[in-house]
């Protein structure tokens, strides 16, 4: 026997509605089958919603490639002059030394 929310959720999913959207009971109900289709690719993100209004969407986690992080931003800026003058200065500030 299939439980109610599940027969609304798959209705949902057949009527190939873009964006699923769940009342937080049924999404407590079915979180297992809502992660399911999240991570089968067959939808892109889940809305949960109160009385009707959206609160919460739940997408899957990206695993972005972190070996890009350092340098990143690479050539997206210019500085002039001497940058650095002020290493010393700073070194002191942030070490306790004199004002």
């Amino acid at each position: 026997m299939v439980r109610k929310t599940s027969l609304v959720l798959l209705t949902r999913l057949m009527k190939g509605a873009k964006t699923v959207q769940v009342n937080i009971l049924e999404a407590k109900t079915e979180l297992s089958k809502l992660i399911r289709l999240l991570e089968s690719k067959r939808e892109d993100s889940i809305t949960v919603a109160r009385n009707g209004k959206p609160v919460v969407k739940i997408t899957l986690v990206s695993d972005a490639d972190v070996s890009n992080r350092i340098g990143v931003a690479r050539g997206r800026f210019n500085t002039t002059g001497d940058f650095d003058r002020d290493n010393e200065a700073i070194a002191d500030l942030l070490s306790g030394g004199t004002l």
